[in-house]
């Protein structure tokens, strides 16, 4: 019997705040609402989420106990970066002697800009004894009458040694500001980054604990006991309390909103995720079921901040289409003297203009083309339409829908014919047909988005053969359709599209990342770091029995990083829609490239089946591709050589080290074990992360170690080149 419980998403935008009502046993959307974002109430940003839960409440007949869980996404952290609206830092820095030289370097953090002309308010205070208490208040004091809002506490190596940073806190706590130690916020070593990262964190401190404040009194009092959980910029969620400790984590989450809803709506296993809007599209990469993630850049420098990597190009679906003088070639027809030159970055909502396949049809009688300058600086080569009906932008999304490439009900649809005719004006112009016309529009367009999606599939080393494009947010069918055919790839539109930002909020994990650099790094460290994520995600409501973690370390270096996630509560979806053998087969194939009948199953967990094949190459080794589809006919993991073992939970820890030992690779590089996935019960554990054999095996029993001796295991292990 289905559940009435649902999981609630609410991404806050800069305009719009959308919120979603999902099923949380089928994961089926229930409902949706959208309500102006309440930036100048009283309340702020708090009144509008509240809002919208009403809403949707109202519209699925749930009662606020119903919600097991809540979250919600923000671009405030972002927008205070980029609006330049943060709070003054109080920086007191410490040491003596030669670290006294490195932190008196930190006061250089006020010429950080934050929006052109306007630089990060920071004012420095020093002190050489962390346990002079005298010395430290004096030095609050001093950044206090300057006007300082927040305090930020640094300290050469006080990863290592936190006992500086933190008196400093203990001393100036009487103050009543907000206050963090540098260590707090990172782990890793590099005093600069460090507290450059600290720094950011605590500008937006002040304002985002009292965001925090009124959202969760808002929350309480429309009854939802569920805790309350934030987007991360890195595709999870945390509690509250760990976002008013580092807000700095939802920065950059915007796009990642989408990304955790491609992952777990369309279960994308490899390929990229294309988000556009009306003004452009971010791109994120999906590897092997994970999102990419790396140090984000933040007011122009690197960071600690582990956020997606997203990338950005200046094409949406509002994109307005650009012509100039050609004679020809793929923009034009020669002897026209007109062609497509390029698309956007200018959109029609930069513009003010309305799209033309929106338009009344009456309201397009006697369109000519025309070009104008959308602002003041711009070059006058934009195309629109004056008509009966006024002025009009020829758009991304005109040309989509010309081509019939708009499914129907999608956010992005119009009638088919109006946006022929509001084709038909620019056609004319370069002396082709509207499909032509249509289908050189979104060349354009779509040739800066192909550049990017190129780079990085390479730079990824993504699958060629298998990586997908699926497309997200409202302008969706403007670009990644198109885009699939130039690219030769399969491509689709997510399901419900224009919310999938809000899905994403409602479906992610509780996720947390330890990073250590820790040299020379042996097994009880490892072990250390790996139970440290797993302990973070549990204590800010993970259920125990669900964590996955994945560890990373990287010889070169020498950071040792784990990345646990865990669902607030153990899931089970609706086994009524799970795939059958024979479309998990053809699931496979169909991935393998090979003849179903060539593929066979190799081993098998009641959550996941692998599949492989037979690759015989003249003059060169036999290659065994393997793929893990999962109970909803998902291919989870791809290998293109692997050797499979099924084996127990007691068994394994000895069969594990015979296949480790078998395929680990000695070379000028040093030893590399093999990449080792284990399939237990419902989870893939990728320990491909680590290349030293005895710490592979020591992550593998501690994965074990909770099972029970005949449990069946499945390890996939493939050989490092």
């Amino acid at each position: 019997m289905t559940t009435h419980r649902i999981r609630v998403g609410i991404d806050v935008g800069g305009t719009f705040t959308d919120a979603v009502a999902v099923d949380a046993a089928t994961l089926e959307l229930r409902g949706q609402v959208k309500v102006p974002t309440s930036h100048h109430h009283e309340d702020g940003v708090a009144h509008g989420i509240v809002e919208a839960l009403d809403r949707l409440l109202e519209q699925t007949g749930n009662a606020p106990e119903d919600v097991a869980f809540l979250a919600h996404g923000t671009t405030q952290a972002t927008n205070a970066l980029l609006e330049g609206d943060v709070a003054t830092v109080g920086l007191i820095g410490i040491g003596t002697g030669p670290g006294a030289a490195l932190t008196r370097r930190l006061a250089s953090f006020r010429n950080l800009e934050l929006t052109p002309g306007k630089r990060l308010p920071l004012h420095y205070a020093h002190v050489a004894d962390p346990d002079d208490t005298a010395a430290v208040r004096a030095a609050v004091d001093e950044v206090i009458r300057e006007g300082a809002q927040v305090l930020v506490a640094s300290q050469p190596f006080s990863v290592d040694r936190p006992e500086g940073e933190e008196a400093v806190l203990e001393a100036a706590r009487g103050k009543g500001l907000p206050m963090t130690a540098a260590h707090r916020i990172t782990s890793l070593y590099g005093l600069q980054k460090r507290t450059r990262t600290a720094v950011v964190n605590a500008a937006i401190l002040p304002r985002m604990l009292a965001t925090a404040d009124l959202v969760d009194a808002a929350i309480t009092k429309a009854g939802v006991t569920s805790p309350l959980m934030v987007m991360r910029c890195d595709g999870g969620v945390m509690s509250l309390d760990e976002m008013r400790r580092r807000p700095l984590l939802t920065v950059l989450s915007g796009p990642a909103a989408g990304v955790a809803g491609a992952l777990m709506q369309e279960r994308i296993s490899e390929g990229l995720f294309l988000e556009t809007g009306g003004t452009s599209t971010d791109i994120s990469v999906v590897r092997r079921g994970k999102v990419a993630v790396r140090h984000a850049t933040i007011l122009g420098k690197t960071s600690y901040l582990s956020a997606l990597d997203v990338r950005t190009v200046g094409v949406g679906g509002g994109s307005m289409v650009r012509v100039g003088e050609g004679t020809g070639g793929s923009g034009g027809t020669a002897g026209t003297g007109r062609k497509v030159t390029a698309v956007g970055p200018r959109s029609a909502h930069i513009a003010g203009l309305p799209y033309a396949c929106f338009a009344d049809p009456d309201d397009l009688r006697d369109a000519t083309l025309a070009t104008v300058s959308p602002l003041a600086d711009d070059p006058a080569d934009y195309a629109v339409l004056d008509a009966a009906g006024g002025r009009f932008a020829i758009t991304m999304t005109c040309a989509a829908n010309a081509l019939g490439r708009v499914p129907e009900g999608d956010f992005a649809r119009s009638d088919q014919e109006t946006a022929k005719a509001a084709l038909a004006p620019l056609a004319a112009a370069l002396g082709v047909d509207v499909a032509t016309a249509a289908t050189q529009v979104l060349d354009a367009g779509t040739a800066r988005v192909k550049a990017v999606v190129d780079t990085l599939i390479a730079e990824y080393r993504l699958d060629k053969d298998n990586a997908v494009l699926v497309g997200g947010g409202g302008g969706a069918a403007s670009v990644t359709p198109h885009l699939a055919v130039v690219c030769e790839r399969e491509g689709r539109i997510a399901a419900h599209s224009e919310v999938i930002s809000p899905i994403g909020v409602a479906l992610a994990l509780v996720r947390e990342q330890i990073e250590r650099i820790i040299p020379g790094a042996g097994q009880e460290q490892i072990l250390a770091v790996r139970a440290e994520a797993e302990r973070a995600v549990v204590a800010q409501g993970a259920a125990a029995d669900g964590v996955e973690v994945e560890v990373t370390v990287d010889p070169q270096t020498s950071t040792v990083r784990a990345v646990a996630t865990g669902a607030t509560e153990l899931r089970t979806q609706d086994r009524a829609h799970r795939a059958d053998d024979g479309e998990r087969l053809r699931a496979a194939a169909a991935s393998l490239k090979a003849d179903p009948a060539e593929v066979r199953v190799l081993a098998g967990t009641p959550s996941h089946t692998v599949y492989g094949t037979e690759l015989r190459r003249r003059y060169r080794a036999t290659r065994h591709p393997v793929r893990v589809v999962d109970a909803d006919g998902v291919v989870r993991l791809h290998s293109p050589d692997a050797r499979v073992e099924t084996t127990t939970a007691g068994a394994a820890p000895q069969v594990l080290a015979t296949l480790v030992d078998e395929v680990t690779s000695y070379g000028d590089g040093g030893v590399r074990a093999p990449a080792l996935r284990l399939l237990i019960g419902s989870r893939i554990s990728d320990l491909s992360g680590v290349v030293e054999p005895q710490s592979l095996l020591a992550l593998a029993r501690s994965e074990l170690s909770s099972r029970a001796a005949d449990e069946p295991v499945v390890a996939v292990v493939e050989a490092r080149t």
